[in-house]
């Protein structure tokens, strides 16, 4: 596994359906070595911190193996690295293999996995088309988010070092398909609960799931 290139990019203003909207969503790849600090890249920014970055959203990593499936997709689109806003585009390194709680090197960083990524609006924004948001949900290819544990410096080329696997075994895409298709499965829930690091608003939002549907089996 390793990092095919690091991209970063500051917020912008830019037009989309007739209004100005600020994003930091366009990123462009960096040469040399980068420092990553606990909550971003040198060079990079969110901008609306409400939903964006953060602790446990600190760097966004896309697998380089789904670029096929996208121009297939959207053949209309001109893709580069960095087209989904990830700070590391990545080979070797999916969704489906990660757990949440993996433990990784990366140059001479530690990062955990904490969670996939949850498409919004800003999405469209850089796609210059509001389906795409729909298509990435379902495609199942959502990316990972990471938390710094270490920091430290990181390049292109670098080799991602699996450190430790989370022995409860709940991956990237266990947590998109509890959120999009299986919303009964209680089992998988109350497992992906018992993670230290998903973060808090995806217990709770399984802890609801749970309890509704035990209040639905009571009735």
């Amino acid at each position: 596994m390793k990092v095919i290139s690091v991209n970063v990019g500051l917020p912008r203003e830019v037009i989309f359906k007739g209004e100005v909207v600020t994003t930091g969503i366009f990123k462009e790849p960096v040469k040399g070595r980068v420092k990553l600090r606990n909550l971003n890249l040198d060079g990079d920014r969110q901008a609306d911190l409400t939903v964006h970055g953060g602790i446990d959203k600190a760097i966004y990593a896309y697998p380089a193996e789904h670029y096929e499936y996208w121009k297939h997709e959207l053949p209309e689109t001109d893709f580069s690295w960095g087209m989904f806003g990830e700070n590391f585009t990545t080979e070797g390194l999916v969704e489906d293999s990660v757990n949440i709680g993996d433990l990784f090197q990366i140059g001479t960083s530690r990062l955990i996995a904490t969670q996939p990524r949850m498409p919004c609006y800003k999405l469209g924004v850089k796609f210059g088309r509001t389906d795409v948001i729909r298509k990435f949900l379902n495609s199942h290819r959502p990316g990972i988010y990471f938390k710094v544990l270490r920091e430290g410096e990181v390049g292109a080329g670098d080799e991602i070092k699996l450190i430790s696997r989370d022995e409860n075994n709940v991956t990237i895409n266990d947590i998109v398909r509890l959120y999009v298709e299986d919303k009964t499965d209680i089992e998988a829930m109350q497992r992906a609960i018992t993670v230290e690091s998903l973060p808090i608003g995806w217990r709770h939002h399984f802890h609801e799931q749970i309890r509704q549907m035990k209040n639905r089996q009571m009735n």
